[in-house]
């Protein structure tokens, strides 16, 4: 790679940071705060390519200008570095999926407990995170849930025996260090349970409680009382304790 070459990587991975930035493909790899980071890093990439190029054509005009010639193979580096172009390719070309049932169920539980647990929001049934409704459940004995239906969003999880499980991946930075936080589903569900499929659950607080088989963490019930099928939201992580 010339100095030409180096500057068109530094321009592609910029150019790859803004598209992801920009059109929300960033959340399928880091939490959504981060965002303007990512921005602001391929804005600086775009214009350090600019500056390269810029530079390279001041450099070759005044070797040409005293009777010299540019250098631009003196010390080339092997033709596999263009391979760097690969994963920016799939990068702007191709979205990964989220992490789903199969993370799920291969990492424990990372239910954590709550400093404090406010009053529920005045909807009815009343919108909460799998986390936040997870957390009230098993360290807080549904006291504040007593009464009050609750709506949860979050994609299907079925262990070996083919029970439910009510899934959010939980975010602290990135997707490499997500982690699932479950619920265990009873009562009226869908007569046909898909892995993987994202549903909008309406139900009630259950005093059950079970254990993660991977790590004996706490997975509380959930008494479902209707659930139909959602798209996959927009940001499928959920931060709610990064707040």
């Amino acid at each position: 790679m010339n100095r030409q070459a180096q500057a068109a990587v530094m321009f592609l991975l910029g150019a790859a940071l803004l598209h992801a930035g920009s059109t929300g493909l960033y959340l399928r790899y880091v939490k959504a705060g981060l965002q303007p980071l990512l921005l602001a890093s391929g804005a600086v990439l775009i214009a350090a390519a600019l500056a390269t190029v810029w530079y390279e054509h001041r450099r070759t005009r005044r070797q040409a200008l005293a009777g010299g010639h540019a250098d631009d193979h003196g010390h080339p580096e092997p033709r596999i570095s263009w391979l760097l172009l690969l994963p920016l390719l799939a990068l702007i070309l191709v979205a990964p999926p989220a992490l789903g049932s199969y993370s799920a169920l291969r990492s424990g539980t990372a239910l954590q407990k709550q400093y404090a647990y406010g009053k529920l929001p005045a909807a009815d049934p009343a919108p909460l995170s799998v986390i936040d409704y997870a957390s009230r459940a098993a360290y807080d004995h549904g006291r504040s849930l007593h009464g009050r239906p609750v709506r949860l969003t979050g994609f299907l999880a079925l262990d070996h025996s083919g029970a439910p499980y009510l899934v959010r991946m939980a975010l602290n930075c990135c997707a490499a260090d997500a982690q699932p936080v479950k619920i265990a589903l009873t009562g009226e569900l869908p007569p046909v349970l898909r892995p993987d499929a994202w549903l909008e659950v309406t139900g009630t607080y259950s005093p059950r409680l079970t254990h993660d088989p991977v790590n004996n963490g706490p997975i509380p019930y959930l008494k479902v009382t209707s659930a139909r099928p959602v798209p996959v939201p927009h940001d499928p992580y959920d931060e709610t304790w990064n707040n």
